[in-house]
């Protein structure tokens, strides 16, 4: 199987390039030089000319905060682009695979999430990817949408890089105790989107809207907890990890107080279950140290 993925640099786009080869899959990962997100004619005209046998949009604008003083350029981004690569793999015929996020929720605290529970998106990222799974929704094309949430790896800007390279040697970390929510390795989420991608080339493909991210759920300082508690570093080295509430770290964006997703739909549809996030995250620092 060939696959067109549109991202080359970014957590999952990497990884999505890593698993391929033992996956059996042709992955053709483009970056911006190839296909500029704000460029809409190029995207349109790369899946135009690709032989693969499916499309996999892996970027996207992740800039929370920014976005709240870039609203018409994340907007573009994370919506008119899926809208138009979307319709173009429907012209071809083509499924097409899209990673959306846990922000389309207001993040009220109660049950875990579904993919039917109402979104209300309450920063500029989050509306700008909630127009995006519209758009790829009422494209045309046999789509699936991907949402998950707290993206790590050792690729990029990320929470688990953050506290390995501002942690040791402090005597404590002052971390947000009062979000809640699904470290999710960028690993997986490549092994989850090859999997489904693997379904498609069998015909067994099922479009719509899946939630994927990993268990169990924790708060980020639990997850800040848990880095340390890896990290192999000294007593004298490893912080206290002091758990605040949120309006002890003000953002420009607010972040969900719970965004935690139910992920039972794409076990029934796809067979992928939720990986524990501490073996994808012993991995992911044994990589980085």
């Amino acid at each position: 199987m060939k696959a067109l993925v549109f991202g080359k640099t970014g957590q999952v786009a990497r990884e999505l390039a890593h698993l391929a080869p033992e996956m059996d899959i042709e992955a053709e990962c483009l970056g911006r030089e190839q296909a500029d997100l704000t460029n809409l004619t190029a995207l349109t005209e790369a899946i135009e000319a690709t032989d693969a046998s499916i499309i996999v949009n892996a970027a996207a604008y992740t800039a929370v905060d920014q976005a709240e003083d870039e609203p018409e350029l994340a907007h573009k981004v994370n919506a008119l682009a899926p809208e138009a690569m979307a319709k173009a793999a429907a012209a071809r015929g083509l499924p097409f695979l899209h990673i959306s996020t846990d922000y389309v929720f207001e993040g009220a605290p109660g049950d875990p999430k579904t993919e039917i529970d109402p979104t209300g998106p309450t920063t500029e990222y989050g509306r700008s990817k909630l127009a995006g799974e519209k758009a790829v929704a009422t494209s045309g094309a046999d789509a699936v949408i991907l949402r998950t949430a707290w993206v790590f790896s050792v690729h990029g800007k990320n929470f688990l890089k953050t506290m390995l390279n501002v942690g040791k040697g402090r005597d404590e970390m002052r971390v947000v105790g009062d979000q809640h929510g699904q470290p999710t390795a960028a690993r997986d989420i490549a092994r989850a989107l090859w999997t489904i991608a693997g379904a498609y080339e069998v015909g067994r493909g099922q479009p719509g809207t899946f939630h994927f991210a990993s268990q169990p759920a924790t708060t980020w300082a639990g997850f800040a907890s848990a880095i340390f508690e890896r990290a192999g570093w000294a007593p004298g080295e490893t912080p206290k990890v002091t758990a605040i509430e949120t309006h002890e770290w003000p953002t420009k964006a607010a972040r969900p107080a719970d965004s935690v997703l139910d992920c039972s739909a794409i076990m029934a549809a796809y067979g992928i279950d939720q990986p524990d996030w501490h073996a994808s995250l012993d991995e992911a620092i044994r990589e980085l140290t």
